[in-house]
Parts: C-alpha cells; sequence; structure tokens
C-alpha cells in the first residue's frame, strides 16, 4: 500500500485510495511529525524523548516505542507480524521516516515550484495555483508550538508566501492583472510587512487601469509599517510611488517580460533551488555587491554587505572560500580617500590573515587577488614623510602585477594594476607614471570587454592629462567615460566627469563661472555614496579657486573642511592677520597624505608659509613639490587646481633667497 504524507496543514496520512489513516492521538502525531522534519534521516530516541517532554517521564523510551508501533499499524496494517517495517524502520540508535520524495505534500510543494522557474507565465500560473492546492492550514499546524517544528513552518510558510507573489507576476506578465488583484489584496492584508507583495498589488492595480487605488495601497502601506512595525517604507515601494505618478514606461503592461520580472523570477528560483547556508550563497553575494557597487547609489550598501560576506566566510574556517569572496570585488577604484576607513582596515586584516592560510605553493590568482584588494583598500595609507619604497600596500602591488603578469591572467592584471595606481602617489610628480598605469588599463579592458575598467581607465588618463595641462586629452577621455557610462548604465562616472569640466571651467573661464560650475558639480555627490570624495571636497576647491584668483580668503566659522581642516586652517588664520598662530600651526602640521590632492595642500602650505615668512615649511614645500615642477598642482585629481606648480617654486625660491 502507498502512503501519503501531509503536514501542509495539520499532520495526516492517506492510503492509496486516499482514504484517511488513523493516526491515533497527538503523540503519534508529533512523532510522525518529528520524523518528516527529519526528511528521511534517522531520529535517535533520545532526541525523540526530548522533543516531546519538558520533563520526561520514567518510562519516556518504552512510551516512544509504543507511539512508533502504534504508528507502523497505522502505516502498514497489511504487514505481517514480526515482518521488518518498510516505512518507519529502525535504524541505529533511532527512526526514520523512509518516505517516497513525492509522497510528502511539502516536498512536492517544494519540488514544483523550483520547477517552474523559467516556464512561460500561463504555464507558471496554472503550475503555482497547483502548488497552492496542497496547503490545507499553517504547516505542521498540530505541533506549531514544537520548538523543532519552528525553522521548518517559518522555511515552508516563506515559500508559500513567495509562490503566492510569483503566481501573482506570472498572472500580470500574462495580461491577466485584474485577476491578481483579490489574492494580492488578501495577502497584504494577512503579511503586511511583505513589502514585495504591496508593490504587486499596486502594480496590479495600475495595470488594471486603476491608478488612484495603486497610489491608495501605496499610501496604506506606508501608514501600516509605520504604525506596526515603527518603519518607513524601503526605496522599491517610494520608487513604485513616483514611477505610478508619473507613468513610469517599465510600468506599461505591455513590458511583460521586462527586467525587474526577469530579475524576480530568477531570483525566486535561486532562493528555492540554492539553500540559504550554502557556501555559494556567500559567493554570489560577494558577486552582487560588486556590481551594486557600480550602480548609483549602491556603493554604500555594497561596502557594508560585502564586509559582511566577507566575515561571514572567514567564520567558516575555509581560506579557499574567503580568498574567493573577497577577491571577486574587483570595482574600479580611482580615488584615493576611503570612504569608510574602518571597513577598508578590517577588510585589509581578513585579506592578510587569508593569505596566510592560503596552502603553499597553490592558489597564484587567489594571492594576487588577495594582494590586489590590500593595495585598492589601503588607499592613501603610505606613510607622509620619509621614503614609502617598502610600505606593506606598495609591496602587495607590485606582488600583485607580477603574479598576474606571470599567469599571463588579463582581468587579474586589471585588477592588480588598479592596485599600483592606488598606490602610485610615493611622491608628487608622478602623473605620467598613472597615464602609463592607465594606459595599460585601458587597452587590457578593452580587448578583454571589461566595460568598467575600461571606464576607470580613461579617467586616470582624464587626470593625468589634467596634471599635465593636456586640456584636449583630458576632453577625449572624458568624452569616451560618458560614452561608455550611457552604454553600459554607469551613473556614478557622471560624478567625475562633471568634476572635471568643473575643472576645466575654473582653467578657462572667469571666477564667477567657475563658481557655478564647481557648485553644480557638488550637487552629483548628493546620494552617491563616497563621503571620502565629498567630503571637505567644494570648501577646498572653492578655496583653490580663490587663491589663485588673488581673491581674499574668508571663511564662514561653520565650513566643513573635512579631511583638508589640517592643511587649510593655517592659510584662514593668515588671511585673518594673526600671523604668529599661523606660523606655529605650520611649524606642527603634518605632511599632507600622499594622495591626489598631495600636490594642491602642499602648495597650500606653500602659499600660507610665504604669507607669513615661515621658512622652514617654506623648504619643506619647495623639496615636497619639486618632483612636481611640470605639473599642475591638484589637477590630478581632476577636480581642482592651484595652477602651475612651477610658479609656486619660483615663489618659495624667491622668498628663501631673500631670508
Amino acid at each position: 500500500m502507498r502512503v501519503e504524507f501531509g503536514v501542509l496543514g495539520p499532520v495526516a496520512a492517506w492510503d492509496d485510495t486516499g482514504a484517511p489513516l488513523a493516526l491515533k492521538g497527538p503523540r503519534h502525531r508529533a512523532v510522525l511529525a518529528r520524523l518528516l522534519v527529519a526528511r528521511r534521516r534517522v531520529v535517535p530516541v533520545a532526541r525523540l524523548v526530548a522533543d516531546l517532554w519538558e520533563e520526561p517521564p520514567a518510562d519516556a523510551v518504552s512510551a516512544v516505542r509504543t507511539f512508533v508501533a502504534g504508528l507502523r499499524r497505522s502505516l502498514e496494517p497489511e504487514r505481517p507480524p514480526r515482518a521488518p517495517a518498510r516505512l518507519l524502520v529502525t535504524e541505529g540508535p533511532g527512526y526514520a521516516l523512509r518516505a517516497d520524495h513525492d509522497s510528502v505534500d511539502a516536498w512536492r510543494f517544494e519540488r514544483l515550484v523550483g520547477s517552474l522557474a523559467h516556464v512561460p507565465p500561463t504555464e507558471a500560473v496554472d503550475g503555482l495555483g497547483s502548488a497552492l492546492e496542497l496547503w490545507r492550514g499553517p504547516a505542521y499546524a498540530d505541533v506549531a508550538e514544537e520548538p523543532w517544528a519552528r525553522a521548518e513552518r517559518s522555511r515552508l510558510a516563506e515559500l508559500r508566501l513567495t509562490a503566492v507573489e510569483r503566481r501573482a507576476e506570472a498572472r500580470m506578465a500574462s495580461g491577466a492583472a485584474a485577476e491578481a488583484v483579490p489574492d494580492l489584496d488578501a495577502h497584504v492584508a494577512e503579511h503586511p510587512w511583505r513589502e514585495d507583495a504591496w508593490q504587486l498589488l499596486a502594480l496590479a492595480l495600475y495595470r488594471s487601469g486603476r491608478q488612484t487605488d495603486a497610489l491608495a495601497v501605496l499610501r496604506r502601506a506606508r501608514q501600516l509599517l509605520r504604525e506596526h512595525l515603527g518603519v518607513d517604507p524601503g526605496p522599491r515601494l517610494n520608487r513604485m510611488e513616483e514611477d505610478v505618478l508619473l507613468h513610469a514606461h517599465h510600468l506599461d503592461p505591455g513590458s511583460g517580460d521586462s527586467a525587474a520580472q526577469v530579475w524576480a523570477r530568477a531570483t525566486a528560483a535561486y532562493e528555492s533551488v540554492v539553500p540559504s547556508r550554502a557556501r555559494a550563497r556567500l559567493e554570489s553575494t560577494a558577486g552582487l555587491m560588486r556590481d551594486l557597487a557600480v550602480t548609483g547609489g549602491g556603493l554604500e550598501a555594497a561596502r557594508r554587505h560585502r564586509l559582511a560576506a566577507v566575515e561571514a566566510a572567514e567564520q567558516l574556517g575555509d581560506p579557499e572560500l574567503t580568498a574567493r569572496v573577497i577577491g571577486v570585488h574587483d570595482v574600479p577604484a580611482l580615488w584615493t580617500r576611503s570612504d569608510d576607513v574602518h571597513q577598508s582596515e578590517r577588510l585589509v586584516g581578513a585579506a592578510e590573515r587569508t593569505l596566510g592560510l592560503l596552502p603553499p605553493g597553490r592558489h597564484d590568482a587567489a594571492r594576487a587577488r588577495l594582494l590586489a584588494t590590500i593595495a585598492v583598500e589601503s588607499r592613501g595609507t603610505l606613510p607622509p614623510e620619509g621614503p614609502a619604497s617598502d610600505a606593506r600596500p606598495l609591496r602587495a602591488a607590485r606582488q600583485a602585477e607580477e603574479i598576474a603578469r606571470r599567469l599571463g591572467d588579463a582581468p587579474l592584471l586589471v585588477f592588480a594594476l588598479n592596485g599600483r595606481f592606488m598606490q602610485a602617489f610615493e611622491h608628487t610628480g608622478l602623473a605620467a607614471r598613472r597615464d602609463r598605469i592607465g594606459a595599460e588599463i585601458l587597452s587590457l579592458a578593452a580587448r578583454n570587454s571589461l566595460a568598467t575598467h575600461e571606464v576607470l581607465g580613461h579617467l586616470i588618463r582624464l587626470q593625468a592629462r589634467c596634471a599635465r595641462a593636456d586640456l584636449a586629452g583630458a576632453d577625449r577621455h572624458a568624452e569616451a567615460a560618458d560614452a561608455l557610462a550611457t552604454r553600459h548604465e554607469l551613473p556614478l562616472v557622471a560624478v567625475f566627469t562633471t568634476w572635471y569640466r568643473a575643472l576645466r571651467t575654473a582653467l578657462t573661464e572667469p571666477l564667477p563661472a567657475a563658481e557655478s560650475a564647481y557648485r553644480a558639480a557638488a550637487a552629483t555627490l548628493t546620494g552617491a555614496g563616497m563621503p571620502g570624495l565629498e567630503s571637505g571636497l567644494l570648501p577646498l576647491a572653492l578655496l583653490c579657486l580663490h587663491v589663485r584668483h588673488g581673491v581674499s580668503v574668508t571663511a564662514d566659522p561653520h565650513t566643513d573642511w573635512g579631511p583638508y581642516e589640517p592643511w587649510v586652517r593655517p592659510l584662514l588664520l593668515a588671511h585673518e592677520g594673526r600671523e604668529e598662530e599661523a606660523v606655529q600651526l605650520l611649524r606642527t602640521v603634518p605632511a599632507p597624505p600622499r594622495d591626489h590632492l598631495a600636490e594642491a595642500l602642499w602648495c597650500l602650505l606653500a602659499h600660507t608659509a610665504t604669507k607669513v615668512g615661515d621658512h622652514p615649511t617654506m623648504r619643506r614645500a619647495h623639496t615636497a613639490l619639486a618632483p612636481a615642477a611640470g605639473e599642475l598642482a591638484g589637477a590630478g585629481s581632476g577636480l581642482l587646481t592651484l595652477g602651475p606648480v612651477a610658479d609656486h617654486l619660483d615663489t618659495l625660491a624667491l622668498g628663501l633667497r631673500r631670508s
């Protein structure tokens, strides 16, 4: 006799005619449920005792054996006495229920939902409907309070909710949006915390010609989320409201196979197939964060989730997995100041630990990616003064490049060269070196269809051309970067090209036009997720502009100079007539970081020192700036400038000769 089991509701069993089998009392059902939760695995008798009673009686083991015997009589009534059981078997220290894979409704439900991931919408509607009809109530309803059932009940409930939402998507994709509305309305009423369900209901209403109702649903969602959960709607719901108001094209029912729906189906398939604890999920998460990092507004989330994935991988104690999770994040890096220093330090620490754990003589590519990660994440950390050639980030960059060249791996070499670029600030005046690095990145990326790194190559060369006063060359790279960004949907590129054009205006147009261009450029940073670039940048750009034009420097006392405060403050004091204080501050100010703005900050110090007659600082500045004599101060950032470094060197030399 074939037996079918039901757990999508109260625990039940039926024979091959569909007649229910008598399962006797609640303890018998609990034992059956516990064995079904185990999914054909053995459950020791001691485990059954602990799960069935908070305080087991003295005869608990005998009681379990009695329950099992009773279940065997119900499940196999025709089994001869003393014949071995076929379904509920004794094995080792306990019992296992060897149910067929298609004889348990929950298992059939999972398999059916998973099989519908890539079928046409009309087939998916029917298939998901059949799957949902298997449910008779909450999963494992008669053991709902048992701790051992909780995880399985939650997992099945989540799968059911996802199936309801996928069926609604399939209905809309097949042009039956109005049919999806009643089920979705009931769905959100029962599960008001599911923002995806609210979004689907609003979309179904909109596609049914009910724009006003769609907006009302979104407002209701906002109110319920705030009142019951104390949270605001996420960005997807907020965007949905904007899209409905604007009649956004992608909401059109004609775009039934839109990217959004393809994404939803793909993620649903992934969720149904890949276990939540699978290591593959960590690698997938890291890859997704790599893609998120180059989209508008996704940088902050990408940093946070990337670090979480790395730390989760480390906890598994698998250095090869950790190396893959760390190394997959080969996101192009252009700016030498970290957006989150603490996170960068933790990533560098994880990469160093993983390097030490990898088996020697193997995994060269993984080693190179870890070394390149150290070089990129250690941006701007070279010692401010003294030799930098033996600094760990610079050594890591060189080692990564050496391995990548030896392996002949173009994508790996591009990543390694990005690390070399981030460490190519050992002293001032290295724009030509960075230009060569950018040219090689550009060539490799173009030949190997690495679009984001092709953009990086153009932006590196844009910066280098600016530093060398080649504005025509910089223009060509800016235009090429913008074209690639449009083609590949890389909105953050516009931040750098807009700032470049503000710098160009500052070099070629009157002061008011330059000020307006810089303020417009600063607006592109709002919400971009790049605090390392944004902090203090606009005030610094305007200050450099005013110094270059010989305009009296004044500043609002509440101006946020960000990380540039130490090198700006002496100049502000000097312009206020507080020269002695300025001198005292100049004598204690550290050397500027070795990064994109080193030349600009040294020139600010030089300008201030000359103004107050501080000869020691003048000599420091002259020594630091001498290698950059052929460049525009600060223009290597592609953002701002204080004019030719040579002019500042001449002024310093004249002042020192007069001393």
